[in-house]
C-alpha cells in the first residue's frame, strides 16, 4: 500500500530521491447516472444549490480510481506515485468517466 502522503500532484516528492520509474498508472471507472438522481438533481437546479448526492458520487468514484491507480503501482513496485491526475469527461448519455492516473516511482528518503 501507498500511504497518502506518498502521493503528489507536483513531479517530485520533498525530502526523498527517485531511484527508479515504473511508468505511467492508472486507474479508471465508468459510471452511468441514477435515473431519480438526475431528476432530483434537475428538479434541485432550478433553486440553486449542492447537489449532494452527485457531489458524493464524484467523491466515492475519485476514491476508487485512486485506489486502483494505488494497486496498479504496488504491483509494479513503486512506492511512491508522482504527477497524479484526476480526470473527468462524459462518454455517452449519461455516462461518465473518471480516471486517476500518474507516475510510479520508487523512492528514498534524501537523508
Amino acid at each position: 500500500m501507498i500511504p497518502i502522503q506518498m502521493i503528489t500532484t507536483t513531479f517530485d516528492l520533498p525530502g526523498y530521491r527517485v531511484l527508479s520509474c515504473q511508468g505511467e498508472v492508472m486507474g479508471l471507472t465508468v459510471r452511468s447516472r441514477n435515473a431519480f438522481s438526475v431528476f432530483g438533481s434537475g428538479f434541485k437546479s432550478l433553486f440553486g444549490g449542492e447537489l449532494k448526492g452527485q457531489t458524493q458520487a464524484l467523491v466515492d468514484s475519485r476514491q476508487q480510481v485512486r485506489q486502483r491507480m494505488v494497486e496498479e503501482a504496488v504491483q509494479r513496485g513503486a512506492n511512491a506515485i508522482v504527477g497524479m491526475r484526476f480526470d473527468t469527461s462524459e462518454i455517452g448519455n449519461g455516462w461518465t468517466e473518471i480516471c486517476a492516473y500518474g507516475t510510479a516511482v520508487t523512492v528514498s528518503p534524501e537523508n
